[in-house]
C-alpha cells in the first residue's frame, strides 16, 4: 500500500489525527474520551505514517523512543496520584486550581493530568507495537 496518493494525503491525515488526539485527550474530563482514546488516536496517525513513509523516517520524526513516553506517562499517572496523599485526602482524589493569568483563568486538576499520563503511556506503547510490526514487515519485503 504504498501508492503515491498514499503517501502524498498520510502527512495531512497524519497532522489532523494529532490535533485531533488531543482535543479528544482534554476534553475527555467531563465527556466521554480521554487519555486512552487520544493516544489510541494518536498511535493510529504514527502507524499510518510507519505505513506511509517507514520506520527509519518515523523514528526520526518523533525524536523520543516510544517506550520512554509510555514510562513518562506511567510515573505522571501515578503521581497525580501520590499528590493527593500530602493533602492528606486518599490515594487518587482530584485536586484542582485555578491559576488565575489577569483576566482569565485556567482550571488545572489532576485528573487532567492523570489523563495525560494515560495518553502517553497508550500512545507510546501501542506506537512501540506498531513500529515494531511495521518493522518486521519491511525486513520481509
Amino acid at each position: 500500500m504504498n501508492t503515491v496518493i498514499f503517501r502524498t494525503t498520510a502527512p495531512v491525515v497524519i497532522a489532523v489525527m494529532l490535533v485531533f488526539s488531543v482535543f479528544i485527550c482534554l476534553r475527555g474530563h467531563n465527556e466521554p474520551g480521554g487519555g486512552f482514546i487520544g493516544g489510541l488516536i494518536a498511535a493510529s496517525a504514527i502507524a499510518i505514517y510507519g505505513m506511509a513513509a517507514g520506520v527509519d523516517r518515523v523514528r526520526r520524526a518523533m525524536r523520543i523512543d516510544p517506550l520512554a513516553l509510555a514510562g513518562a506517562g506511567v510515573l505522571l499517572a501515578a503521581g497525580t496520584g501520590v499528590l493527593s496523599l500530602f493533602t492528606g485526602s486518599p490515594f487518587m482524589t482530584s485536586i484542582w486550581y485555578e491559576l488565575n493569568l489577569g483576566e482569565s483563568s485556567v482550571a488545572l486538576s489532576t485528573p487532567m493530568f492523570f489523563d495525560i499520563g494515560v495518553y502517553l503511556v497508550v500512545f507510546g506503547s501501542v506506537s512501540a507495537i506498531a513500529l515494531a510490526l511495521e518493522a518486521g514487515r519491511e525486513e520481509d519485503l
